[in-house]
């Protein structure tokens, strides 16, 4: 049986540029689709769906005990505030400013995903929750003296957590929520720790 390769050797050179030329279309085609099936169209960081899938495997190496795992929730503070005063697309910039900062703070390896509205979430990778809690202040930092984030008065609380035995994703995400309402609670602009 005779391979593609093969089969486009064969055929007229004007007819095998035709042919290749719709080959490399449709790897960049999808390309493209990969993308946009993976990635929060606003801020163009990774969806939840693409969020869930990632820390699962994440997760399965916790449970094995390759090493420690951490997942930070953030949300930023006074955003309903912000789209009120100054309209949903001065909130779109911000939220968009604010997945630069992540980016640009984060290794490449975590995990950072819209979670929804104006929540992120981030998987730490080989990260206990002592180190976890550097990175997570230093974001917080990053965010509250970033010269647009101070514009518009925007700072963001979290809420951190660590694998531990008998964790699933969900179980962390509680607590990290938790954490969240915590860091609230206690005058936002702060992360906040529940394990």
């Amino acid at each position: 049986m005779i391979d593609a390769k093969s089969k486009l050797k064969i055929l007229d050179p004007k007819i095998r540029e035709n042919i290749s030329k719709l080959m490399r279309e449709i790897e960049n085609n999808i390309d493209y689709l990969y993308e946009l099936a993976i990635t929060d169209e606003k801020t163009g960081l990774y969806n939840h769906k693409f969020f869930k899938t990632i820390s699962e495997m994440e997760l399965d190496k916790a449970k094995r005990g390759l090493e420690p795992l951490s997942l930070f929730m953030m949300d930023l503070d006074n955003f309903k505030k912000l789209n009120d005063t100054y309209g949903h697309l001065v909130g779109d910039d911000v939220l968009k400013r604010l997945a630069k900062i992540l980016k640009k703070e984060t290794r490449k390896y975590d995990l950072i995903s819209r979670f929804g509205g104006e929540e992120f979430i981030i998987i730490l990778p080989n990260t206990d929750v002592k180190r976890a809690k550097v990175v997570c202040n230093r974001l917080r930092i990053k965010v509250q003296n970033d010269k647009i984030m101070k514009k518009y008065g925007t700072t963001m609380s979290g809420g951190l957590t660590t694998y531990k035995k008998g964790d699933n994703i969900r179980k962390m995400q509680l607590r990290a929520d938790k954490a969240v309402y915590l860091a609230k609670k206690l005058g936002k602009n702060r992360v906040e720790v529940i394990v």
